[in-house]
């Protein structure tokens, strides 16, 4: 039986500056069944409040900011069941530093414990030099998520995975990487929400990301042929969804 939902935003809820067909209906049959949810989210930039006051401007609402579980928190909840006071020499945003605040971290340029990579628009040489240097020098190199690109209005631009892969070049060292498609991501959004990952159902657009994600960590699997994923696609992978629909407006958890 499902009891909890977990889904992806873009290409599910809304693609681009558009709300998906379905979307705000979607959100309501979870309210009215009193089903708990959360979106999960590979962007590290914004805070759980960025993205709340996001929907809102496209219009969907009825969504708090404890309905978010971003790369970045999920990567101040790893980093934090590993070690307490931590150190950590940050590449990205502040969405990314606030969630490492909020668990106790110091952020350090001095022999830090951990580097720590997501997207963010001042990468510079300095960075990737200092990056490099600290962990030659014994820092865990940890990435939020390894997104190569982004899609945005007008075409791509580079993501997490691109200054990830710099400075794997430059060290010979690969981070390890906390959001999707790892499954420890899907697992800690499962233990958020309190329920077994068995009894949740994971909502996507990708079969590379969202819906191996969800499968390896023993969720069921919901794909939507909203975004990125087309039905002729589906047969080129080894594993297949447990569900597909054409949008979220088809989800009826009293039918699964």
């Amino acid at each position: 039986m499902i009891k909890a939902i977990i889904s992806d935003m873009d290409g599910v809820i809304y693609r681009g500056k558009q709300i998906i067909a379905g979307a705000q209906d979607f959100v309501d049959r979870l309210h009215s069944s009193k089903t708990p949810f959360l979106f999960l989210t590979n962007n590290a930039e914004q805070t759980p409040l960025d993205l709340k006051l996001k929907l809102e401007h496209l219009g969907i609402h009825g969504i708090e900011e404890e309905n978010f579980i971003t790369s970045a928190m999920a990567t101040a909840m790893f980093l934090r069941s590993q070690k307490e006071r931590a150190t950590a020499f940050v590449i990205g945003g502040g969405g990314l530093m606030n969630e490492l605040y909020n668990v106790g971290f110091s952020l350090s340029e001095s022999h830090p414990d951990y580097v720590v990579v997501s997207k963010t628009a001042n990468f510079n040489f300095e960075m990737l030099k200092k990056a490099v240097r600290l962990i030659d020098g014994g820092a865990k190199f940890i990435g939020t998520n390894p997104d190569m690109i982004d899609p945005v209005e007008g075409g791509n631009e580079p993501a997490a995975g691109t200054i990830l892969a710099a400075i794997s070049a430059a060290t010979g060292k690969k981070p390890y990487i906390v959001g999707k498609p790892n499954s420890l991501m899907m697992m800690l959004a499962t233990r958020k929400l309190g329920v077994h990952p068995e009894e949740a159902l994971m909502v996507g657009d990708r079969m590379d990301t969202d819906i191996v994600g969800g499968m390896e960590a023993g969720m069921k699997t919901a794909l939507v042929l909203s975004g990125v994923t087309t039905p002729s696609l589906i047969e080129h992978f080894p594993y297949k969804p447990d569900y597909v629909f054409n949008h979220v407006g088809e989800i009826d958890l009293a039918h699964l």
